[in-house]
């Protein structure tokens, strides 16, 4: 059941990654697909719809006709705005016709409806049933700071229980993102050196090529630490930070996560401002073609103070990497599409050799790369050939595309398929929202008592303002070039 079902994470992911699993032979059981929302719809436009879904959006070419008619077979449609009982009603004595036996809530949905949508699920008695699993999909932003957090937190838990609830975030579903993990604690070549005795300093990066667009309400309310920061750069620190879990579960893989978020140190007062670095976009050349800038796009209000890049200085305060800075970066309208973590070890005394050296100050850098290209990099120094003795960088390039074949699947594949199989381990748990939250909104209170006028700017097409790269040369440190 897709509350939202008229909207574009319908048509651009829910629907492709339903039909790539059924392409998949991953859902072997019947799938009847419920959708509701407000827009004067049938059942017959819904089809329309899924089918346009598929043909512009799935991953498989080219379009099984048999998959395609297996999703479409059994979908019904209720027209109803979120807070009308009515709507609910209908949909109860729908379930009931139909004799389901397990159901899942995905909440597709504007943000401001997640409460009232779960409130009315309640009133119709839905969340509960005695013959199957009842589960529901919450996507991202979860709160606004961590007291609006902690108050869906309460009416989510007043109608569903903690092993129903959901929390999706799709960088959790890419298959580096899982890989980092893997490659951790599956190899012992990395595991040994993979703490703050040879690492120097960590840089996470996620570069957006697109604008506002059409989401400028939401965004000048929510800016990039609402939008990125607090979830996905968050979610991708903890991956990174994290101790080995005792298993691959739920419980386990997320027990970890939240001692790192817990470990944060957190920024406050003044601390804010020095730890953070905040940017705006003005217009400039992306690929070619003149982009306007923030303040220019429809719905922005001309004294806007809402970043559109944001860097910033964390530390994990623990024994494995005390005293390690974690650089974490975000903007849109940067010059091209790109998530990465790269860790930077620190320097051999390569000058003892007196030899030139051309590989940098700090030639071992191993760099996973999230999207667009999923795979990993590793760069150190190694001897030019020749009779001068040079030290030239080199890397090793690992490939999902090139090794295994073909692209990898969609995060919604992944995760959609987890709802289904009851299994939470790459979604967030309770606990781990709100201590995210927790320094987020450390970070938002130290920026509101000390409020600035104007942000510093940055041509689009660029990778940031000037100031960003003063804000991590102040430790000797330089941002990876992405390219």
């Amino acid at each position: 059941m897709i509350f939202g079902v008229t909207g574009d994470l319908t048509h651009r992911k829910l629907i492709p990654a339903l039909y790539e699993l059924i392409v998949a032979g991953r859902l072997s059981w019947p799938i009847i697909v419920i959708g509701f929302a407000r827009r004067d719809w049938d059942e017959n436009q819904l089809r329309s719809v899924i089918r346009d879904a598929v043909e512009k959006n799935a991953r498989s070419r080219p379009i099984d006709e048999s998959a395609l008619s297996r999703l479409m077979e059994n979908v019904s449609y209720i027209r109803s705005s979120f807070d009308e009982p009515e709507g609910y009603r209908r949909l109860k004595d729908l379930l009931a016709d139909r004799n389901l036996t397990h159901c899942l809530f995905y909440l597709a949905a504007p943000p401001d409806a997640y409460a009232e949508i779960i409130h009315q699920i309640g009133q119709q008695e839905l969340a509960q049933r005695s013959d199957g699993w009842t589960r529901v999909v919450i996507e991202k932003p979860y709160g606004r700071d961590l007291p609006s957090a902690q108050a869906l937190e309460a009416d989510v838990h007043k109608v569903f229980h903690e092993n129903q609830i959901y929390r999706i975030d799709h960088y959790l579903g890419k298959e580096t993102v899982q890989n980092i993990l893997v490659f951790r604690f599956s190899n012992g070549i990395f595991e040994p050196l993979w703490n703050r005795a040879y690492v120097d300093h960590v840089q996470i990066t996620v570069a957006e090529e697109v604008g506002v667009g059409t989401r400028a309400g939401y965004y000048e309310t929510a800016g990039v630490i609402r939008d990125i920061f607090q979830n996905h750069l968050l979610q991708l620190l903890t991956l990174t930070a994290m101790e080995a879990p005792v298993g691959f579960n739920a419980d386990a893989v997320r027990d970890e996560k939240v001692k790192v978020l817990r470990a944060l140190r957190p920024w406050r007062e003044a601390e804010a401002l020095n730890n953070t670095y905040r940017a705006q976009y003005v217009s400039g050349l992306l690929d070619g073609q003149k982009v306007i800038g923030y303040k220019d796009e429809p719905g922005v209000p001309p004294a806007s103070v809402t970043e559109t890049y944001l860097a910033a200085r964390v530390f994990v305060d623990n024994w494995r990497w005390a005293g390690v800075p974690f650089y974490l970066r975000s903007g849109k309208r940067l010059p091209r599409q790109l998530t990465e973590v790269v860790l930077q070890f620190k320097q051999v005394p390569l000058s003892l050799f007196d030899w030139r050296n051309f590989a940098g100050d700090a030639p071992n850098v191993l760099a996973l790369n999230i999207q667009p290209d999923e795979g990993i990099t590793l760069s150190f120094g190694a001897k030019a050939p020749g009779p001068i003795n040079t030290i030239e960088p080199v890397r090793m390039n690992f490939s999902y595309s090139e090794t295994f074949g073909g692209e990898p699947p969609e995060a919604y594949e992944r995760l959609l398929l987890d709802v289904l199989s009851g299994d939470a381990t790459l979604f967030t748990r309770s606990d781990e929202v709100q201590a995210a939250w927790a320094f987020v909104t450390s970070l938002l209170q130290g920026w509101e008592d000390h409020p600035v006028r104007n942000l510093p700017v940055y041509e689009a097409g660029t990778w940031g303002p000037p100031g960003a790269d003063e804000f991590i040369g102040r430790d000797n440190r330089a941002w990876r070039d992405p390219v």
